[in-house]
């Protein structure tokens, strides 16, 4: 009798190189996705000290972000001047609650930012937020 039939048989291995190469083209992948997922428009928030955490809510807000270039936008898209006000009322017409979070760039003039705020506030938002980074002290 051979050696393969007396029980000599092979011994079974696992090979963890696919799962290795498909863990790291998933983790390459979130990488890449993560950022892009954050509402709004690419702006450079301003620094602010003792920063409120917010609540905990499971409403999204409505984004508006201000970039450097003077641009708006409504989360993601971008809004001319003169279709803002509109816009904002079409949110709150589907609800009179709606939450808004108003991001500006910190090379934006705060005169500009005012004024964006202000229009919020005339669009019936019962309360604007705005979104600034915490100041590494």
């Amino acid at each position: 009798m051979s050696a393969r039939r007396k029980g000599a048989g092979l011994v079974p291995e696992m090979n963890v190189t696919p799962l290795v190469d498909v863990v790291l083209v998933l983790l390459i992948i979130f990488m890449v996705v993560t950022p892009q997922l954050e509402a709004g428009a690419a702006v450079d928030l301003p620094a602010a000290a003792n920063v409120d955490k917010g609540e905990e809510n499971s409403l999204t807000p409505t984004t508006v972000s201000l970039t450097a270039q003077g641009a708006l936008f409504i989360d993601k898209h971008e809004v001319p001047r003169t279709q803002l006000v509109e816009k904002l009322r079409g949110v709150i017409g589907k609800d009179p609650q709606a939450r808004v979070v108003l991001k500006a760039d910190r090379a934006v003039r705060y005169a500009e930012v005012r004024n964006v705020f202000k229009t919020l506030q005339d669009a019936g938002f019962p309360g604007i937020s705005l979104q600034v980074i915490d100041l590494k002290k």
